[in-house]
């Protein structure tokens, strides 16, 4: 998924996974991804569907209802479920079996000028993602020429606020309870040793 947006002249649906649901094992499970894609992404698609329906957001891609709704205190549930749809997505995309390692050369000149090592972007990647209080995601962003780490809580997005998202790392507990337990940093450091994508985030570097 990029951060571009398209035309949408339809309900919103819950996008195929980039991958089988059980080849993430034995990082995530295909249990987890079953419960995470099957019914909570999914949930979040149908619940916006539902509020949108007959509005002015109606026929809005999910970018346009995030901006037009974001701080607007009557507009919270229809900017969650839009932003959680969004976010579950990309996050989806973060990932690949076989994943970690090295990313390709120019997202990692990038990294290396933004960070100075590849391991400094990592660590500062995973104390964002672990000290993430209650619900919310880790985030590599573009901020300008800058590539940053952000953290956001609950269904908040990089999107409402001006910068370009890279990869996230989903850590609401529904994403590794079912693997980790209470063991947030466990399922942190192997996301990022085995999975995290990182030709997904050059291919959203541009």
């Amino acid at each position: 998924m990029s951060t571009d947006t398209v035309t949408r002249t339809s309900a919103h649906v819950v996008p195929p996974l980039p991958y089988a649901e059980s080849t993430l094992a034995p990082i995530i499970s295909a249990n987890t991804i079953a419960f995470h894609y099957g019914k909570h992404h999914k949930g979040y698609v149908e619940n916006l569907n539902k509020l949108v329906a007959g509005t002015e957001y109606a026929e809005m891609t999910l970018e346009k209802i995030i901006a037009a709704t974001v701080g607007k205190v009557d507009k919270i549930p229809i900017f969650n479920n839009a932003a959680q749809t969004w976010n579950h997505t990309f996050y989806w995309s973060s990932l690949t079996p076989k994943g970690g390692g090295e990313p390709p050369a120019a997202l990692k000149k990038q990294i290396l000028t933004s960070f100075g090592t590849l391991d400094a972007c990592k660590k500062e990647l995973a104390t964002a993602a672990t000290t993430q209080f209650g619900s919310g995601w880790a985030w590599l962003v573009l901020d300008g020429n800058k590539i940053k780490v952000v953290k956001t809580g609950n269904a908040d997005s990089p999107l409402a606020k001006g910068l370009k998202p890279l990869l996230t790392i989903d850590v609401w507990e529904h994403a590794y309870y079912l693997d980790y337990q209470n063991r947030r940093a466990d399922y942190v450091t192997a996301v990022l040793d085995k999975l995290i994508n990182w030709s997904f985030a050059a291919d959203n570097l541009g």
